[in-house]
């Protein structure tokens, strides 16, 4: 019985997990609070952390029908994310590991979107019977990356981000054109409207045989591209071209660069999680691009995509029942761990 915390951003996640089947996982959003300054402050993430992750790790242990004395090891994620944030679970759950004399795990949030893919049904359950080796992207507002997925807890990083994230250049694309935070899914919802032909934007890296990504070229553009036509978002249909072309320009490296990497590595098994994959235009490219390839998908349930604790825990009992993952009750939350 594993009780698992995330706090590596803006959303309070605690989860209840026993035999890979996810008794609960609650999540406390604090987009609008973050709101009015465009994007996550810090210091207020880790205060509403601070006030929240008690009374959601009681409302979770309730919902799961779960005593306390029943659990059996605690799990929070030790990195990478904001370190008051990262700092306010990790310390929490060792807190709670102590008091109970149970075992600790520390998790690497990367590590775990890597095996949300396989967390399915309803209830969820993770479902590593079906575990085959994969290319995994993992697409979010602060990381981007494709890893090679040999075995289970067995992986290798192949590229990632070397400026923007693919969702910081969403962010980033929506707040130049005066849309409100988070932009990714306004940007989505209006894309659907526009016609992603209408406007030419670069495809950083496309073409690149390496497996990392840049996208702060591609925001660069539109900026001069919104200088150079003032007043052309505030024509409706303008805007939802605008925004359609700009994803289809995201969508369209991530989808080549996990197609070559997946052909590389002769893998025939494609994953993605993160944020940015809830994008209705990355799903279906993927999709189709996978089809094509004969290639099978697993993406996160929409739910998964984001910040969790479900993963955690799935990812922390896999690690325990294989001898794995015990971390001291001195060990530090670590802000820029890098996923090995």
């Amino acid at each position: 019985m594993i009780l698992a915390l995330e706090t590596s951003c803006d959303e309070t996640a605690v989860a209840v997990v026993h035999q890979g089947r996810v008794l609960s996982s609650l999540v406390s959003s604090q987009t609008r609070l973050h709101q009015e300054y465009g994007g996550v402050v810090p210091e207020l993430a880790a205060r509403e952390h601070l006030r929240n992750l008690l009374p959601i790790a009681r409302s979770a242990l309730k919902e799961a029908g779960v005593r306390r004395e029943a659990i059996d090891a605690v799990a929070a994620t030790q990195g990478p994310g904001l370190p008051g944030a990262l700092l306010v679970g990790f310390k929490a759950a060792q807190a709670m590991a102590f008091a109970l004399h149970k075992p600790f795990v520390g998790i690497h949030h990367h590590e775990a979107h890597l095996y949300s893919p396989w967390i399915t049904g309803d209830p969820w359950v993770a479902d590593f019977a079906a575990f085959h080796p994969n290319v995994a992207l993992i697409v979010s507002g602060g990381h981007t990356m494709l890893v090679h997925v040999r075995a289970e807890l067995d992986h290798r990083v192949l590229g990632s981000t070397l400026d923007d994230a693919a969702g910081e250049c969403f962010d980033k694309v929506g707040k130049l054109l005066g849309l409100p935070y988070p932009a990714g899914p306004v940007m989505d919802r209006l894309a659907t409207g526009g016609n992603p032909r209408t406007y030419d934007f670069p495809r950083p890296k496309k073409n690149d045989p390496d497996d990392d990504f840049s996208f702060s070229g591609l925001k660069t553009s539109v900026r001069y591209f919104l200088r150079d036509h003032p007043g052309l978002a505030e024509d409706p249909q303008r805007l939802k071209d605008l925004c359609a072309s700009v994803q289809a320009a995201i969508v369209e490296v991530l989808v080549a660069k996990t197609m070559r990497a997946a052909g590389r590595c002769a893998v025939d098994c494609v994953t993605a999680a993160g944020g940015v994959t809830c994008n209705t235009e990355l799903r279906r490219q993927l999709a189709r691009a996978c089809a094509a390839r004969r290639l099978t998908l697993r993406v996160a349930e929409a739910a998964l995509c984001t910040d969790n604790a479900a993963m955690v825990g799935v990812l922390a009992e896999r690690k325990l029942a294989c001898g794995q993952g015990l971390t001291g009750l001195d060990a530090e939350p670590a802000p820029g761990l890098a996923l090995g």
